[in-house]
């Protein structure tokens, strides 16, 4: 699903990663994480996706760096990330960027 967010601009974090093959606990991590950026305040919302083959891509968008520092910061967040490096992922990569311009298309029915 597309994720609607505001008038730019407005913060993204682009989190690419390749998984391990270890699955335990991380899907309750995942539903756990996905309850908590939806407290932070400036949240605007996120698209992801899973290859076959362990590839990943999660962008969140954000109000400003202010609300993303918050997220950065989450305790749980921060344990999330602590057992990605011990268990779950093989390499990841992020970026944090500004969005200065957006528009979109929608097929008419």
């Amino acid at each position: 699903m597309i994720a609607t967010t505001f008038d730019p601009p407005y913060v993204m974090a682009i989190f690419t990663s390749i998984r391990t093959g270890v699955e335990e606990g991380y899907n309750k991590m995942n539903e756990l994480t996905l309850a908590e950026i939806k407290k932070i305040d400036g949240y605007l919302g996120h698209e992801a996706f899973r290859d076959e083959n362990g590839f990943g891509m999660n962008v969140s968008y954000w109000k400003d760096m202010n609300a993303l520092k918050n997220w950065k910061d989450n305790i749980l967040h921060k344990k999330a990330q602590a057992l990605g490096k011990e268990k779950w992922y093989e390499q990841y990569k992020l970026r944090i960027g500004t969005v200065n311009r957006d528009y979109d298309f929608k097929r008419a029915d």
